[in-house]
């Protein structure tokens, strides 16, 4: 827990124990994972022998942007579409995909050109960088006090300590 003083009123940032997973969102991407001990991403109904085996077939079905998901496991666990450099307690772990029939509903795009892919691409980085905070425990709330020491306001499901601060200082 942070606590800090602003505008005459304590602020105590809180870890967010009870946060949704942003999966339960209205996602861009479809994550498909496969772990033995963690349910991760989405369900899904693939089921192949091998990593290069699922990502032909992901390919033909999400057709615009498909990105690796690799996961690191060791006193915690934490995802990227980067591999990690611990061959050790990391490895693939699965895919995140979006299909040109998706993109087009979603922005009204006729073509997916080069550009409006890299613009998916980066979404869907954004989307695993906020399943990561999630998996990594980095959500907060706010609770804020008045000079007695009582709730005056509360807030939660920030996505990084400095954003929760942030609104914090604002309601104060």
């Amino acid at each position: 827990m942070t606590t800090l003083k602003h505008n005459n009123k304590t602020i105590n940032i809180v870890n967010d124990e009870h946060a949704e997973s942003p999966r339960t969102w209205d996602n861009l991407g479809t994550m498909i994972c496969f772990h033995g001990r963690y349910n991760l991403g989405d369900e899904h109904s693939f089921d192949y022998n091998s990593f290069e085996e699922m990502e032909k077939a992901i390919e033909k079905q999400y057709d615009a942007v498909v990105l690796p998901l690799y996961l690191y496991d060791h006193s915690g666990i934490t995802i990227s579409t980067s591999p990690f450099s611990c061959r050790w307690d990391s490895g693939q772990v699965g895919f995140i995909a979006i299909s040109k029939e998706k993109a087009r509903n979603e922005y009204g795009w006729k073509a997916i050109t080069k550009k409006r892919k890299e613009l998916l691409t980066s979404y869907l980085e954004g989307e695993v960088e906020t399943y990561d905070q999630y998996l990594r425990g980095d959500i907060f709330g706010f609770e804020i006090l008045n000079s007695e020491g009582e709730v005056e306001d509360s807030c939660w499901g920030f996505y990084g300590e400095e954003s929760a601060i942030e609104e914090a200082k604002a309601v104060a």
